[in-house]
Order: C-alpha cells, then structure tokens, then sequence
C-alpha cells in the first residue's frame, strides 16, 4: 500500500510529465533508481539535450513552497544521482541540464512552475 506522500509524488511526477510532453518533452524514463546515490524524477530529451527533472510536489505552503525543498542537501543528492547515471550509461559527452518542476496543490486547481537550468 503507498503512503499518502508517495501517492502525491506519484501525481506531482504525472501532472508534471504530461506538463513537459505537452511543451515539447520527449519522456524516456521515470523514477529512476541509481543504487545508494538517489532516483531521477523524470529523464527527458529536448531539443537535443538530455534533461533530468527533479519533481517536488506541496499540498499547503506551511512548510515553503515545492521549490524551497529542494535543499542543498537534495540538491548534492540529484548531483550525484545525475553523474552516476551518465557514468552508468556512457554519457560523459551529453549535452544536459537539470530542471525543477513544482507541482503546488494548495488552490482549486494545481498550479505548476518549470525552472530551467537549476545549478547542482
């Protein structure tokens, strides 16, 4: 049984994949499990380049905003996750960036900000 966090990620990572498809993103993977290091949101192609997406998902801002959780600790974690993956698939000479997708579901209607580019 998935806890109630997990069901809300599961929903920010679908409304956000389809956000991106919908913009011109091509999804190639999901929940990407790279061992101890971390998992990947979402691995896209845009463009030509390749685009990990990291997904954060609120339901009231009590605690910050989608984007404020994505703390420097998160943030060392993504990195490492990111190099293990290009490691782990021959990617050293890739074209990619790292994007945040914030999914916040504290109105009527999800709201969801796409920041480009997010420095590791």
């Amino acid at each position: 049984m998935e806890t109630p966090l997990r069901v809300l990620g599961n929903r920010g990572e679908s409304l956000a994949a389809e956000f991106l498809r919908r913009r011109g993103f091509k999804i190639l993977a999901r929940q990407v499990h790279i061992g101890r290091m971390g998992e990947i949101d979402l691995i896209c192609k845009y463009r030509g380049i390749l685009v990990f997406v990291e997904v954060k998902a609120r339901t009231t801002a009590i605690h910050g905003t989608p984007e404020e959780s994505v703390t420097p600790w998160k943030r060392e974690r993504l990195r490492r996750a990111v190099q293990g993956y290009l490691a782990r698939h021959r990617l050293a000479e890739v074209n990619y960036r790292v994007d945040v997708v914030a999914v916040d579901f504290a109105g009527p209607e999800p709201l969801i900000r796409h920041h480009e580019g997010v420095e590791l």
